[in-house]
């Protein structure tokens, strides 16, 4: 192997690491306030909405009620507080019966 691609590896390796392992260190270390503490943990939803939605509208232009159907299941499972994996499978079960069922 060549070492120069090597060391580029180990360069690329550590530029991503480090930015991610820094923040899970000090972590603990910092203190926030009750505001942004809760902020913090609504992150992971927010980014799952934000990646799943698009799809909602896009899964079968034909059929569009499937993918609402999907959503909504997975939107009242979030809303009684189930996990996100809970509600993601829920999702593509609803959607997998419906895709079954309906021609």
């Amino acid at each position: 192997m060549n070492i120069e691609i090597l060391i580029l590896i180990l360069g690329m390796t550590a530029v991503t690491y480090i930015p991610r392992a820094i923040p899970a260190v000090l972590i603990n270390k910092l203190k926030f306030g009750e505001k942004f503490e809760k902020f913090l943990r609504l992150i992971p939803y927010t980014a799952m909405a934000a990646l799943i939605f698009p799809g909602v509208f896009t899964t079968d232009p034909d059929r569009l009620y499937i993918g609402i159907a999907g959503a909504l299941t997975a939107g009242v499972l979030a809303w009684f507080k189930k996990p996100i994996i809970v509600c993601v499978l829920a999702a593509v079960g609803v959607n997998m019966v419906l895709y079954a069922v309906i021609p």
